[in-house]
């Protein structure tokens, strides 16, 4: 893997980086230089983590609290970090969550698509200005190899109809990737590039709420998992790596531009999530 440039004078914007995979990218960034904006939920596993990026690197992390599950307390902490902050180098979208049953958000969206879609979607919309006025910048978002077979249903993107917590978290995943693309394609000329990601099957809390048989399988599901630090890899490499500077639009795996299925290339498809997007976040 190419060496990570130095991130000293860097401002980068995290979500889920409390725990797993997010926080050892946290840490391995603070310790190149970076200093980190992390957004959290709860604070005390927030003061901790700030407490270790203190310790990994030179320049003084900070928190914002917000709900990402709602699109109201999403726009807020961006707007907010956009205020704090005069610059912002890298934002990446890694908070993510699993849902057994059918929950609805706070504002009546799917919980799956709300949390791991609505929230990238939002947040990187409130943070635009500020990524682009500090080109070369980048957005890095972590998506999933269980985009592979989903599908998604513009008629039902709520899943109203036959929920399955497996389908909506693969068809959240595929929303990632159609997202990055749509994006790239929006930024292209500003400087800033868009890519996404899969971490590997890590062992974290990831699933650990997810309820019914999806988390009781989950320890042993585990046992096969790779290490968080593992799994970290591909965000560090790009949200730091001289190697991706120019590329976009791009899924990694293993720190290397990966297919995906058919349904994450279909263009179309990816401009329609987007006005649709557009709407749910408009109507909020």
């Amino acid at each position: 893997m190419t060496t990570q440039q130095t991130m000293a004078g860097k401002v980068v914007v995290i979500t889920g980086a409390t725990s797993g995979i997010g926080q050892v990218a946290a840490e391995r960034l603070a310790a190149l230089g970076a200093r980190i904006v992390l957004i959290a939920r709860d604070r005390d596993r927030a003061e901790a983590t700030l407490a270790r990026l203190k310790a990994a690197g030179p320049a003084a992390p900070s928190a914002h609290f917000a709900d990402l599950a709602s699109i109201a307390e999403t726009r807020r902490v961006g707007a907010e970090i956009a205020a704090a902050e005069p610059r912002v180098d890298v934002l990446i979208n890694n908070a993510g969550a699993l849902f057994n049953s059918r929950r609805l958000s706070p504002d009546g969206l799917e919980m799956t698509f709300a949390v791991n879609h609505m929230a990238y979607f939002v947040l990187t919309e409130a943070l635009r200005e500020r990524l682009v006025g500090s080109n070369p910048a980048r957005v890095v978002s972590t998506a999933s190899m269980a985009h592979a077979g989903a599908k998604l249903d513009f008629d039902d993107l709520q899943m109203a109809r036959g929920y399955s917590g497996m389908a909506a978290y693969g068809r959240s995943k595929l929303a990632n990737i159609l997202f990055t693309r749509e994006l790239a394609r929006r930024l292209a000329g500003t400087g800033v590039t868009a890519n996404c990601l899969h971490p590997g099957f890590v062992a974290t809390r990831f699933g650990d709420q997810s309820g019914g048989l999806m988390q009781a399988i989950m320890p042993l599901a585990k046992l096969l998992a790779i290490s968080p630090r593992k799994g970290a890899e591909t965000i560090v490499y790009l949200a730091s790596s001289p190697a991706v500077a120019g590329m976009t639009g791009l899924y990694f795996v293993k720190s290397k531009p990966a297919k995906v299925s058919p349904e994450a290339e279909d263009d179309a498809a990816a401009a329609r999530l987007w006005a649709e997007s557009e709407r749910l976040q408009s109507d909020i």
